[in-house]
């Protein structure tokens, strides 16, 4: 399958399920959707973005790791934990808002053109920081999501009624037991991801990491934070939006903030 063709394929797919859901959540259609026909179609979608992101990261020229192609890979990994997940618990409506991002990045990273300097050569070490730090950011970009929905659900719950699309999610404890289960996993991931970079990576001054070393330890406090808290002190509700979307923020500096400013600012490779 060339890189083209399971780009086209993926975007398709992708539209095709969140057209699929999304035709229910806003009302339009009455009967609610297959969810085997649903994972159906994102399990394409999914399997035709992994041969996609391949394609765009590991060129002809060399390892191509820059913005837009990594953000394609995440959310690859995003879309494909979000399927997992689904098997577990229905999260349906969630993944009709990410998979048309998922389609975005694709053809992003697709027509964007490549970088001036290619990686010709990545030791097995770098390599699973690489991807640790990746799957890391994807479990915590669903983590964000999913805080941002609680918010949502609580407020409504507040105002005694529930409209829209947070009508059919799942109820509030549910989502909130998900949310601290991802959380754990996220941990478990950004350790192993700071442990390899730390191990792996011999000069951080050298190779422009320093701030993102600092970020992804800050984010680490936070999250590792927040659990403790919730373990401890029982910690939930808005308190856990808020530490989840300021770890998620401090997370993404670390990788986006710096990159962006690195490859589209300064023009430089990170």
């Amino acid at each position: 399958m060339t890189h083209t063709l399971a780009s086209l394929i993926a975007v398709a797919f992708y539209l095709a399920a969140a057209i699929y859901q999304g035709l229910y959540l806003v009302g339009h259609s009455r009967q609610a959707p297959r969810r085997g026909r649903f994972m159906l179609l994102g399990g394409l979608a999914v399997i035709a973005h992994a041969f996609s992101a391949w394609g765009t990261i590991s060129t002809p020229q060399g390892i191509d790791l820059g913005f837009f192609r990594v953000s394609s890979l995440i959310f690859w990994f995003i879309c494909l934990i979000g399927l997992l997940s689904n098997l577990k618990r229905p999260l349906e409506s969630s993944l009709a808002l990410l998979f048309p991002l998922a389609a975005i990045s694709i053809v992003t990273a697709s027509a964007t053109p490549g970088p001036d300097v290619y990686l010709k050569s990545i030791s097995t070490g770098v390599l699973s920081h690489i991807l640790l730090s990746i799957l890391a950011y994807s479990v915590f970009t669903l983590c964000a999501l999913q805080a941002v929905i609680l918010a949502l659900q609580e407020h409504e719950l507040k105002q005694r009624h529930l409209r829209g699309i947070l009508h059919v999610l799942p109820p509030l404890q549910t989502m909130e037991e998900l949310l601290f289960e991802m959380l754990w996993v996220g941990v478990v991931l950004l350790t192993l991801a700071i442990g390899t970079g730390a191990f792996y990576i011999d000069d951080l001054f050298a190779q422009h990491l320093v701030h993102k070393t600092v970020f992804s330890l800050l984010s680490w406090l936070i999250f590792a934070g927040l659990l403790l808290g919730h373990h401890r002190f029982g910690w939930r509700g808005q308190t856990a939006v808020r530490w989840t979307l300021g770890g998620f923020f401090t997370l993404m500096l670390a990788y986006f903030g710096t990159k962006l400013v690195l490859e589209l600012i300064l023009h430089r490779n990170s």
